[in-house]
């Protein structure tokens, strides 16, 4: 048996689904557009991308990888009764690598030129001046703001 409703909740509904539909049929047509004036990007290029990625690869990849191998190497050399060696200087030789693979890291990234052609083959002349752009760039945005614009 069917209950019967209201004439309240009947016209509710109806104004109900006449109002969605007109509000979503409008709102095309009342919104305006908004332009956003062209701002100037200030991530890195990728040319200087490619430049630090290469820069990490050998300075930071390959003392990485030789970090993993020093496990493998000590690992051959003892069950082959080569030598005796003790696994706490194997663990501080993979440390030291993976450590100069760090700094590595941070050389790859703070020796890469930004110019459109490369730099020398080591960038040690760029590092002072991509220390000053990583500083500039966590200072608050107030500080960064150029008010002769």
């Amino acid at each position: 048996m069917k209950k019967k409703q209201s004439k309240k909740k009947i016209l509710n509904k109806k104004k109900n689904n006449l109002s969605e539909k007109t509000a979503f049929a409008n709102l095309d047509k009342k919104s305006n557009p908004v332009t956003t004036p062209k701002q100037s990007s200030s991530g890195i290029p990728k040319y200087v991308a490619d430049r630090m990625a290469r820069r990490i690869f050998f300075s930071a990849g390959i003392p990485t990888i030789m970090g993993m191998s020093v496990f493998v190497v000590s690992y051959i050399i003892v069950t082959r009764n080569i030598a005796e060696i003790p696994p706490s200087s194997t663990i501080a030789i993979s440390a030291l690598f993976f450590l100069l693979g760090l700094a590595g890291l941070s050389f790859g990234i703070l020796s890469a030129s930004w110019d459109k052609e490369p730099g020398s083959f080591f960038g040690i002349e760029n590092i002072p001046m991509n220390i000053q752009r990583a500083k500039a760039a966590f200072k608050p945005a107030t500080q960064n703001f150029d008010e002769n614009i």
